[in-house]
């Protein structure tokens, strides 16, 4: 097994001026229709362009970055990044934080020092938990061209090797949001005797077609709210899990465009009442994007997308999950699923809160929300 490295981001500085030069180059499609009816305002990326040319600090995102502790590690094939952060309390547990898309690593820079090092946020520092922050394989920084795709399956097994064999817990608690959610339940469902425990911002389980049959109000309720989502909200997962490789051409070649296509998903999914700058700078949602470009990982980011069209739901049979669950409702969460649903796969969920404000990037848009919810979860499962 390899030994991990410490790795410092460094984008050089022929990758910033040629960033520049293209976003100089743009050419915008017109719009005839209201601002984000359908899809990325016009007027909102022409000001985000001339912002990322002109205006935008790449070296102080990447200080921001590097001034936590990364490493990289060879793993399955490929070199696996991941932030490690240690908890700063008498007995910090060891806590697997996954992303999902079109996020990153990023999203987490607020809330690992509410996770890490609660007493410095007015909390209890018997809360701490050590935050180990995994790039998802195939995702910016554990992306090298030509490496092998992975779906939910393959990555839950690269990062459950990351914990146990790398890192050597012999348990660990795991959190997840989009992506992160499946692969976190994968690990969950796979490795029972390895969790602590579970904490979700999104529960995936899958479609009932019979649901109609029995359901309560509130399930129907659910459903009719799925209906509409996959009818108008999913149009990014069809061309990314059939047609990847023709879309990322164009992604990977304008730096435009991929703004366009990752931001416009912060917009739709952000509880930010339409305009993401209510709750996201334009410096987060730029160093982001920027993420992607630099490492050129756009079109591996799809993969999950392609595998998830193609193979048996990730989480066989629907489960079931043993290993306590706790779930954190935001309001603007892309799907929410009533708490009848969630435990016919979940078998046991020791906490569901519905929370205030926020939508499905709950690490960026409510950090302190959700560190105090992971914490007030974690708190009883401490052995």
């Amino acid at each position: 097994m390899s030994t991990p490295v410490p790795f410092t981001l460094s984008v050089p500085d022929s990758a910033l001026a040629d960033l520049r030069a293209r976003l100089a180059l743009t050419r915008f499609p017109d719009q005839v229709f209201e601002p984000w009816e359908m899809g990325s305002d016009l007027g909102f990326m022409q000001r985000l362009t001339a912002y990322w040319r002109d205006g935008f600090d790449w070296r102080a995102a990447e200080a921001r970055l590097n001034a936590l502790p990364q490493f990289r590690v060879r793993l399955d094939g490929f070199d696996q990044h991941f932030i490690r952060v240690e908890g700063q309390g008498p007995s910090p547990v060891p806590l697997l934080l996954v992303h999902g898309w079109p996020g990153s690593v990023l999203e987490f820079l607020d809330i690992i020092p509410r996770l890490t090092d609660p007493g410095r946020f007015g909390g209890d520092p018997a809360d701490a938990v050590t935050v180990i922050a995994p790039s998802l394989p195939g995702y910016t920084l554990s992306f090298q061209p030509g490496q092998a795709r992975f779906g939910v399956e393959e990555m839950a097994g690269t990062l459950a090797r990351l914990m146990t064999e790398v890192l050597g817990y012999d348990r660990f608690a795991a959190q997840g949001g989009d992506w992160g959610s499946f692969v976190t339940s994968r690990i969950a469902y796979e490795h029972p005797d390895r969790m602590i425990g579970l904490h979700l911002n999104m529960v995936p389980i899958r479609r009932d077609p019979t649901l109609a049959e029995t359901a309560t109000a509130e399930e129907r309720a659910y459903a009719e709210a799925l209906t509409v989502f996959l009818k108008e909200e999913t149009g990014y997962q069809w061309i990314q899990g059939t047609r990847p490789l023709t879309l990322a051409y164009g992604l990977t070649d304008s730096p435009a465009g991929l703004a366009a296509w990752i931001i416009e998903k912060f917009q739709r999914w952000a509880d930010c009442g339409g305009d993401p700058l209510s709750v996201f700078s334009m410096d987060q949602l730029l160093a982001n994007v920027s993420l992607y470009w630099f490492t050129g990982s756009i079109g591996s980011s799809f993969h999950p997308y392609h595998a998830r069209m193609h193979r048996p739901w990730p989480i066989p049979d629907g489960g079931p999950i043993t290993v306590p669950t706790g779930y954190a409702a935001f309001p603007t969460e892309i799907v929410r699923p009533p708490r009848s649903l969630a435990a016919r796969t979940y078998r046991d969920i020791r906490r569901w809160t519905v929370m205030e404000r926020g939508g499905h990037f709950a690490a960026m848009e409510q950090p302190e929300a959700l560190a105090r919810e992971i914490l007030a979860f974690l708190r009883p499962l401490r052995a």
